[in-house]
């Protein structure tokens, strides 16, 4: 007996194939797809051939571009290139970090504000205003020199000054759908707050969050760059991004591709993600 596959079914097994289709689409989206591929392995596996990051070898400090070392060397004669691929892992680690982390709080807060409303929502939405009031790299900052600079406290810093765009983007879209047909229809059927949250709201709330998630990665990095470049992030000889441009900055004239390289990276994995939200947030807009 043959097994005939249902209409419902599918149209199911159709929506990826028709996201990717308009995904692929979009050029820039697919430019920082590749982008962010290339550096993602590049990160991962430049570090098992390139050695250490942290060696010095001052006999070649500030040596330019050669075969054995690509990207030259710093001003204590560690490869460019080696640090640069160490502090991709780093970075891309820490942004993916915090966005999950700031995404998860963010969400769950603009959840409870949404559905339990009244003086929840308004408390809520005064303390994600009183965050949104500050601007998010002096917050960042704040937070950082009181919890003393290294990378786990740049995480936790960006984080908290993460998650209210998520809050309030949940939030929006809780009360956009807490009184739509399909929610009324299951709160009748007995269902409890965190059934209907769980199976009705949340996951109507993807497309938005994976867009800004997106777009927070890049600003994340950036964020832990600004930091590490004024001494409240990762502390020397961590290879992290912003740290080494602060390292190499005095030696930009005798040695700029020792700064170069590591702003080059930040710039093209920013821009990266920037592209890549581009094109999620122009596949899940209805009006398209």
């Amino acid at each position: 007996m043959t097994t005939q596959t249902t209409p419902t079914v599918q149209a199911a097994g159709r929506v990826p194939s028709v996201t990717w289709r308009r995904f692929r689409r979009n050029s820039g989206a697919m430019l920082g797809l590749v982008l962010l591929i290339v550096l993602l392995v590049s990160a991962l596996l430049g570090p098992l051939f390139l050695g250490s990051a942290t060696s010095q070898e001052l006999a070649i400090r500030l040596a330019p571009p050669s075969t054995a070392h690509l990207l030259g060397t710093d001003q204590l004669g560690r490869d460019v290139l080696a640090r640069v691929l160490q502090g991709g892992r780093i970075s891309l680690g820490l942004g993916v970090g915090v966005m999950l982390s700031s995404l998860l709080v963010g969400s769950l807060v603009g959840l409870l504000a949404g559905l339990r409303g009244g003086w929840w929502d308004e408390a809520i939405m005064r303390v994600t205003d009183i965050f949104l009031a500050f601007p998010s790299l002096i917050l960042a900052m704040a937070i950082s020199a009181a919890l003393g600079p290294n990378l786990r406290n740049v995480m936790i810093a960006v984080a908290l000054v993460s998650w209210p765009t998520y809050a309030r983007l949940v939030r929006a879209q809780v009360l956009a759908l807490r009184e739509r047909e399909f929610v009324e229809a299951s709160r009748a059927l007995g269902s409890s707050q965190a059934r209907i949250a769980l199976r009705h709201l949340l996951p109507n709330t993807l497309a938005p969050l994976l867009v800004q998630g997106s777009f927070d990665v890049g600003s994340a990095i950036l964020t832990a760059a600004g930091l590490g470049f004024i001494g409240f992030g990762a502390q020397p000889p961590t290879p992290e991004w912003g740290a080494i441009v602060s390292e190499t900055r005095n030696y930009i004239t005798q040695a700029p591709w020792a700064s170069s390289a590591p702003a080059l990276a930040i710039l093209l994995t920013v821009l990266a993600f920037n592209l890549l939200g581009d094109g999620l947030r122009d596949v899940f807009d209805p009006r398209r």
